[in-house]
């Protein structure tokens, strides 16, 4: 770990259950943790030994936490501009049908550097799409964020009901059942690390109600909690859903996965959309998370999440943003603000303020992914995750409220990164990659993917 390291002079934002906040103050790490935080000048004996960091005309947050991400999509980008969801997915899965171990760990360092690069600090990763043949696609995302130095979760996600079958996506990129609870065993054995501190954790993932058959649903639950690991999915995304549900099932989106033993601590779920009032309660009442994805769900014309109504029911909300292909920026700082946006949008301006959603994307993250004691606000003894943001510059001079600049202003620069007290972004540069060769990766990736759906396709 990096020692001891002193980052003082700047405004801190701590997102505690209190709402501390200094306009002038420093936040001390020890190791891996925060030895203390604080207002004025930092005491002698914490600079003693430390490397010290001089944050003015900063602010110090906890690092962002992305609840929901498909990094693979990084590699289509752009495609299916005007469609829907159900649309956007007809004309993807194809493409996705041709992604291999190379092409995912270019997309996963470009993913990973875009979301270190705007302040994020924890990650979760959705990958659905195995096609036969194509190496080890976990491994490809878990050495990409190693390399890149984020917090990591991700999922063994899944798809077993092809269209032959009544489901959405085509036969030949779903897997078999056994098949999928074998490997998503095998996935927690190899990489699932539950320790305090833990850099990198598991959870299963079949991907949505109309890609899943409700066995595997049922004996995925039953796996992910006999292994103790967390259980995700998307969920009430759009009104084709709703409908689909409807009609296959006979209830709503909600109901069903309640049916099926999903809801819970234990669970958080992608978008949630379109929920009724009771809905809401009823997440609030188990715990259940949800993840909100404001710029893939206006990308694609899928509504708003009623995020104000679920926070306010005690449910854990936290902010993604999803596949790079449904949201081509794929950077977090920039979903804070759309999540305020549209919010208010939906609920008028005082749906939720600025530190409303800074704790979205934050602590509220953190509950989502069961790790809310051990980062997500700066406060002692929980792990040093930490993004400096500069708002000294033209485009925040003269904003007296830092954390208004970081949440109403354009995405700053992330002045330092720290995850776990290691140094991961410094003065607006990735440390662990160069990003001008992960850049040069994942054009060649893209276009050979390119080049191969168009090969199938013809």
């Amino acid at each position: 770990m990096s020692g001891r390291l002193l980052i003082e002079g700047c405004a801190v934002a701590a997102v505690d259950a209190r709402g501390t906040e200094h306009a002038s103050g420093y936040v001390a790490v020890e190791g891996d943790r925060i030895s203390a935080v604080g207002a004025g000048a930092a005491p002698a004996e914490l600079r003693e030994g430390a490397r010290v960091v001089d944050g003015s005309g900063c602010l110090a947050t906890p690092g962002l936490v992305n609840c929901h991400h498909h990094l693979y999509q990084w590699a289509t980008r752009g495609m299916a501009q005007q469609a829907d969801l159900f649309g956007w997915l007809v004309e993807l899965y194809p493409v996705w049908a041709g992604i291999d171990e190379e092409i995912v760990r270019a997309a996963a360092r470009a993913g990973l550097a875009a979301l270190a690069l705007s302040g994020c600090s924890t990650s979760t990763d959705h990958h659905y799409v195995f096609p036969r043949g194509a190496g080890d696609l976990l491994a490809a995302g878990v050495a990409a964020a190693r390399e890149i130095g984020l917090r990591f979760h991700p999922t063994r996600g899944s798809m077993d009901l092809g269209r032959s079958r009544g489901g959405l996506p085509p036969d030949e990129v779903v897997e078999d059942k056994d098949e999928i609870l074998a490997a998503s065993e095998e996935a927690i054995d190899r990489y699932h690390d539950p320790s305090p501190g833990s850099m990198l954790r598991v959870a299963l993932a079949p991907c949505s109600p109309f890609s899943v058959s409700r066995e595997l649903m049922v004996e995925s639950a039953e796996l992910a909690r006999r292994k103790g690991v967390r259980l995700h999915t998307h969920l009430a995304e759009t009104r084709n859903e709703e409908q689909y549900c409807r009609e296959r099932f006979g209830m709503r989106p909600v109901e069903y996965l309640e049916e099926l033993g999903w809801l819970g601590d234990d669970v958080w779920l992608a978008h949630c959309v379109h929920l009724s009032g009771e809905e809401v309660e009823r997440f609030g009442r188990t715990g259940t998370g949800v993840a909100h994805c404001p710029s893939s769900n206006g990308r694609l014309g899928a509504g708003i999440a009623p995020v104000a109504a679920l926070a306010g029911a005690g449910a854990p909300v936290g902010l993604g943003v999803d596949g790079s292909a449904s949201n081509e920026a794929a950077e977090l700082a920039g979903e804070i603000r759309q999540a305020l946006l549209l919010a208010r949008l939906a609920g008028g301006p005082e749906a939720l303020t600025a530190r409303q959603a800074l704790r979205i994307a934050t602590i509220g993250g953190a509950r989502c992914l069961g790790r809310e004691r051990e980062t997500g606000s700066l406060e002692p003894g929980k792990l040093a995750d930490v993004a400096l943001w500069r708002l000294d510059d033209l485009w925040y001079a003269g904003i007296e409220d830092p954390v208004a600049a970081l949440v109403l202003g354009p995405a700053p620069r992330v002045e330092l990164l720290l995850v776990g007290g290691e140094p991961v972004v410094e003065e607006g540069t990735l440390l662990g990659a160069d990003e001008h060769e992960i850049a040069r990766e994942i054009a060649r990736a893209s276009r050979r993917l390119a080049r191969r759906a168009g090969e199938v396709v013809g």
